[in-house]
């Protein structure tokens, strides 16, 4: 007998007594719980696929321990530009085992399974936010005349000069062209 469980965004095929980790459950060791969230149930002589879980089935298992998983490192790299970011990453997982898998827990009797379901960590009541501030805009600047251009000092005249002068290419005369002299 196997089923296909959903526990943490993943979805795994169980046998009774597997071992398995999974993503971090806030439950504490020692501690047995029952998984609704069946997909399929394969016992022998049938075969029940739920759409999206099977009605009445259920997984019991037993959390064995809370752990963080090996350290995953992440390099960030942008070439040529001096950047490099390495980050280190451990996971938190949560050791299971699988006890009993039911196909149909209404044939099986209440007192037996007492049992709390896995649910989804409800997320903490939000702090009451504080009194968001309206941004005052700024005043438009104000609009300035057209002044008199400034006037030119023949020192500024003789400095764009000299600078155009260097920056005209100062290349080889053109084939053919005569050269400025004396003639015989």
């Amino acid at each position: 007998m196997f089923a296909v469980i959903r526990t943490g965004g993943k979805q795994y095929v169980v046998k009774e007594g597997d071992v398995l980790s999974i993503e971090k459950l806030d439950v504490e060791p020692g501690q047995r719980l029952l998984c609704g969230d069946v997909l399929l149930v394969e016992d022998g002589e049938r075969t029940l696929i739920g759409t999206p879980l099977v009605d009445k089935a259920a997984v019991v298992v037993e959390v064995l321990k809370t752990y963080k998983d090996e350290k995953v490192l992440v390099f960030k790299k942008k070439r040529r530009k001096q950047y490099r970011r390495t980050r280190g990453h451990r996971q938190q997982l949560t050791e299971i085992k699988i006890e009993k898998i039911y196909a149909d827990t209404s044939a099986v009797p209440a007192a037996s399974i007492t049992f709390e379901r896995v649910k989804k960590a409800e997320p903490a009541p939000a702090a009451p936010a504080a009194a968001k501030t309206k941004r005052i805009p700024k005043p438009p600047k104000p609009k300035v005349e057209a002044a008199e251009p400034p006037v030119k000092s023949k020192k500024a005249d003789k400095a764009k000069a000299k600078a155009a002068a260097k920056s005209a290419p100062a290349g080889k005369p053109k084939a053919g062209a005569k050269k400025a002299g004396k003639s015989k």
